[in-house]
């Protein structure tokens, strides 16, 4: 015997249409959070890649050269917030340069808020992929959950058990969490790829604070021999 097609349209855009308002909603809002996503992705890869380019040659020029003059005036460096910071304080600290010490000490406080704020600068944005992450599949779930309670529900009101009747239905609530792993998986990947790409950039940045660092001593060092 063969059984009837079913009057529902099982793809998934005819579940969408069919579902209740509550799982549209969600599956809406899932949407919304898988295209932020991709656009923080978009966005962040072009800031990223721009500053850890532009940063590597400020390291470059600062490592190789003589004294901080001769990096301030380089074109590759003389915009790095390091190099301007150092220079600014041995300004500040030019009736008191028989104290290296203490300017070298002033420079790397300077050196080490100059790290974080440049730090704080690259993580941000990527904190809505973390919690797209976490909570899109509670959300996708919760779609689900109500969909197939609306599912019972139809089955108390028909009084009959035939899967054919309920299937639609609990499909379409499984939909919903479908859309949220959907969202939550490359969230989850494109966060970490972030997390890995800033320690990158961290690190060059702490590099470059260590190579002007050097220049600093060495110029003061010239200055007291």
């Amino acid at each position: 015997m063969t059984l009837p097609p079913l009057a529902h349209d099982l793809t998934p855009w005819g579940m969408f249409l069919a579902a209740d308002v509550v799982v549209k909603v969600v599956i809406l809002g899932l949407a919304l959070a898988s295209v932020a996503t991709w656009t923080v992705l978009i966005a962040k890869s072009f800031e990223l890649r721009a500053r850890t380019a532009a940063q590597q040659r400020a390291f470059e020029a600062v490592d190789t050269a003589r004294t901080l003059a001769e990096a301030a005036i380089d074109e590759r460096s003389a915009l790095s917030p390091m190099v301007r910071a150092a220079v600014a304080e041995l300004d500040l600290s030019s009736d008191a340069l028989s104290d290296p010490e203490g300017i070298k000490e002033r420079i790397a406080s300077r050196f080490d808020r100059l790290e974080a704020a440049l730090g704080r600068r690259m993580i941000r944005g990527t904190g809505v992929l973390a919690t797209i992450g976490s909570t899109a599949p509670f959300v996708g779930l919760f779609g689900t959950v109500w969909g197939i309670m609306n599912s019972f529900v139809g089955i108390a009101a028909s009084q009959t058990t035939n899967l054919a009747v309920v299937a639609p239905g609990i499909a379409e609530a499984l939909l919903a969490t479908a859309i949220g792993l959907v969202a939550a998986i490359p969230a989850v990947v494109i966060y970490n790829h972030f997390a890995r790409r800033t320690a990158v950039y961290r690190a060059l940045v702490g590099d470059t604070s260590a190579a002007v660092l050097r220049l600093v001593s060495r110029d003061l060092s010239r200055a007291r021999s």
